[in-house]
């Protein structure tokens, strides 16, 4: 479940949400909107999309599905990553277990994983907490 725990970070976010699936695209969507650290919260159902909204708005994250249907969410995280300001850091999300899929996560430049059962305000706040201060 998506719920904010802790403390909130030093600033609001703009979040991405990239997922295929209308129910769950718009089911992380409004609870993402009800954390009070998420300043934006916008949904993307393929690369395309992801990539236009990414050009117009400074996005803080994105999470990406890593099972787009006919698209990979790795392929999206490169994709993202290619833009010419960089695109947003990246934390793939899928409903599958992470085990399997540590290689395609660490060559793909994403932040991390989090199966979409552990998916938390917490989780997002520690994995940018981690990027950040590796810069």
């Amino acid at each position: 479940m998506l719920v904010a725990e802790g403390a909130a970070p030093a600033r609001t976010l703009r979040v991405l949400v990239v997922e295929d699936q209308g129910v769950l695209r718009n089911g992380l969507r409004w609870l993402l909107s009800r954390v009070s650290w998420v300043e934006r919260c916008a949904g993307a159902r393929s690369a395309d999309e992801a990539l236009l909204l990414a050009r117009s708005i400074a996005f803080d994250v994105a999470l990406v599905d890593v099972d787009l249907g006919a698209e990979s969410g790795f392929d999206v995280a490169h994709r993202l990553a290619g833009l010419p300001h960089g695109g947003p850091p990246v934390v793939l999300i899928s409903a599958e277990s992470g085990s399997e899929l540590v290689e395609l996560v660490d060559a793909s430049g994403a932040l991390g994983f989090v199966s979409k059962p552990d998916l938390s305000g917490d989780t997002i706040r520690n994995l940018l907490a981690h990027a950040d201060s590796e810069r």
